[in-house]
């Protein structure tokens, strides 16, 4: 196993730089960067805050900024690569790019970059000025918090809901479970956070809990008890939104490892020796049934915390890095945004090469390396 660890650690990192590369290139031509929105700001100014910016520029153009390279004056250097950017001199131009550090070609950019990632420097953001590592390490905890209670939630309610459904196959109840299940699976999770706004967070109906954020402003000043109880006030409708479309996957799959191993050849010896049924249930099926369940747990809540968390942050104002990620696209925050993409992929590699050791852990039938070899 620890051949095949390393390999897939190893892997991580080709991995992890496609998908910087990748985005990287897409940030390079999506329009509205922070070069523009800070022209759109001067432009919105008066002539003396313009001056203000722009005082000590013309000393500071000889720096090889990519307008000065076009050459041409107000025309080439300002209209010709920056929208808005008509009636600004090169020399302010300049200044806004060395500020943000476009002064240097993207390639170069890149390159630096990810040298600073490699020690987790991830710089500051362009409009907080707060350090980006900051920022990730106070939204983080919420992200993790948020899906590993709505990954509990799903095992909680399926494992038990799949058994019954494989020892009832084919039964009243089996059929109308399976019509449950697979109609709240087709819900997206963002439709039904909306619905339950409407129906429990005072839209339209009753204002049972909470509109917004994971704690009440003045958690602080609570006592434990009611912290506790005020943090899963306010995580009930998120939660829910989360779990109610990952019931159908779990639970067909616990429904499905149980009736493989109830029709094996040591099932049939169990009950001719006259063994109770829930003793060989549980006592023999279950333990077998339960190992592609529990090795799947990390890959659950990596896909929680990755596919669905995101928008039940933005629907529900929850400070985690969903919200964070989403807010600094919307703003072309790109320390920001870059530093959570690369924070994400780096969690969702490890995790999922987590999955498949706890995989090859709770079955020694599963050999990855013999499977590769």
């Amino acid at each position: 196993m620890g051949a095949y660890v390393a390999r897939r650690l190893l892997l991580v990192v080709p991995t992890l730089l496609g998908i910087m590369i990748v985005n990287f290139a897409v940030v390079q031509v999506a329009p509205g960067g922070p070069v523009e929105q800070t022209i759109a700001r001067i432009k919105g100014q008066d002539s003396d805050a313009t001056e203000r910016f722009s005082g000590g520029g013309s000393g500071e153009t000889g720096g090889g900024s990519s307008v000065e390279r076009g050459g041409g004056g107000d025309e080439a250097g300002g209209s010709g690569r920056y929208r808005g950017a008509r009636g600004l001199s090169p020399a302010i131009i300049a200044k806004i790019e060395r500020m943000y550090g476009f002064d240097k070609p993207p390639r170069e950019r890149f390159v630096l970059m990810m040298k600073r990632y490699l020690v987790f420097d991830f710089g500051e953001s362009y409009f907080s000025g707060r350090s980006v590592v900051a920022m990730v390490r106070d939204r983080l905890p919420v992200s993790i918090s948020l899906g590993l209670w709505a990954t509990l939630l799903v095992y909680l309610v399926s494992i038990p809901l799949g058994i019954a459904k494989a020892v009832r196959d084919g039964s009243r109840f089996d059929v109308s479970t399976s019509t449950v299940v697979v109609t709240f699976y087709a819900i997206p999770g963002f439709l039904l956070a909306i619905l339950l706004i409407v129906l429990l967070a005072g839209g339209s109906f009753w204002k049972v809990f909470p509109l917004r954020g994971l704690v009440s402003p003045d958690w602080e000043a609570m006592a434990w008890p009611q912290r506790i109880a005020d943090y899963f006030w306010h995580l009930a409708l998120p939660v829910t939104a989360l779990v109610i479309g990952g019931f159908a996957r779990l639970t067909l799959l616990t429904k499905n490892s149980f009736l493989d191993e109830m029709h094996k050849q040591y099932v049939t010896t169990a009950r001719a020796k006259g063994l109770a049924e829930r003793r060989v249930l549980y006592g023999h099926v279950f333990r077998n049934a339960m190992l592609v369940v529990i090795g799947g747990f990390p890959a659950a809540l990596i896909g929680i915390f990755f596919t669905g968390s995101l928008l039940i942050e933005i629907i529900f104002s929850i400070e985690g890095l969903g919200l964070l990620a989403y807010e600094s696209a919307i703003q072309r925050d790109y320390p920001v945004l870059f530093g959570t993409l690369y924070v994400s992929s780096l969690l969702g590699l490890l995790v999922r090469l987590l999955g498949d050791i706890t995989y090859m852990l709770v079955d020694p039938r599963i050999d990855f390396e013999a499977r590769q070899a």
